[in-house]
C-alpha cells in the first residue's frame, strides 16, 4: 500500500490516475512596483521548473489584474484572478520583503480569494537584504489560514549577492539547487493534495 493511499485512502486506480496527470504550478510574481526585479526571478524559477519536466510552469503576475483593494472598489480583473488561481495545484510565490513582510500588493490578492487557494502547496523564493526572511515567514501565516501547504525548502536570495546593483539577478549556482530542492518537495505534495479537492 503506497504512502498516498495510506494517507488518504484513494483506491490505487484513483492514486495512479492522479499521480499520471501533468500538474499546473503557478509562478506568482508578488510585486508590482515600478522598476521591480521580480519578473526576472520567476522567470528563473520558470527555467529550472521546465528543465524538470514534471509540471507546467505558469508565471502569474498580479499586476496583470489590477486589483484595487479589497472592498474599495469593483474589481473587473478578479474572475480572472479567481480562474488563474482556481487552476493551480500548486504554487511557487516570489516573495520580496518590503518592511519586514510581504508586499501590500501581494496580500491584498491573497485575500481576493479563499477556496481557489484551499488543498494545494506551495513553494516560496524570497528576497531582500536578509533574503526575505521575514516576509516569507509572514507570508507562511497567511498560506496557513488559506489551507496551502508551504514546503520547507526555502530559497532565500540576498540584494548583496544573488543581484548586480541591486537590480540585475545573478544568482549564485548553488540557489539553484535550492530551488530544485524545493520543487522536490512541491510536486509530490501537490500531487497528493489533489487527491482531496
Amino acid at each position: 500500500m503506497s504512502f498516498f493511499h495510506k494517507l488518504f485512502g484513494k483506491s490505487q486506480a484513483q492514486e495512479e490516475i492522479t499521480m499520471t496527470e501533468t500538474l499546473n504550478i503557478g509562478i506568482i510574481i508578488g510585486s508590482t512596483r515600478e522598476g521591480r526585479v521580480s519578473p526576472q526571478v520567476a522567470q528563473w524559477v520558470k527555467e529550472i521548473g521546465d528543465k524538470r519536466g514534471d509540471a507546467n510552469y505558469t508565471i502569474i503576475d498580479i499586476a496583470d489584474y489590477k486589483l484595487p483593494l479589497l472592498g474599495e472598489a469593483e474589481a473587473p480583473g478578479a474572475a480572472e484572478w479567481s480562474k488563474a488561481v482556481a487552476a493551480q495545484d500548486g504554487f511557487v510565490f516570489i516573495a520580496q520583503e518590503y518592511n519586514h513582510s510581504i508586499t501590500g500588493a501581494l496580500k491584498n490578492a491573497l485575500d481576493y480569494l479563499r477556496e481557489e487557494w484551499n488543498n494545494k502547496a506551495a513553494g516560496i523564493v524570497s528576497y531582500g537584504s536578509v533574503g526575505g526572511a521575514r516576509a516569507t515567514e509572514h507570508l507562511r501565516g497567511i498560506l496557513g489560514e488559506l489551507l496551502v501547504a508551504d514546503v520547507r525548502v526555502h530559497p532565500a536570495l540576498s540584494l548583496f549577492t544573488d543581484f548586480e546593483n541591486g537590480s540585475n539577478f545573478a544568482p549564485k549556482d548553488v540557489q539553484v539547487d535550492s530551488v530544485n530542492q524545493m520543487l522536490d518537495q512541491v510536486i509530490p505534495w501537490s500531487t497528493a493534495l489533489k487527491t482531496i479537492r
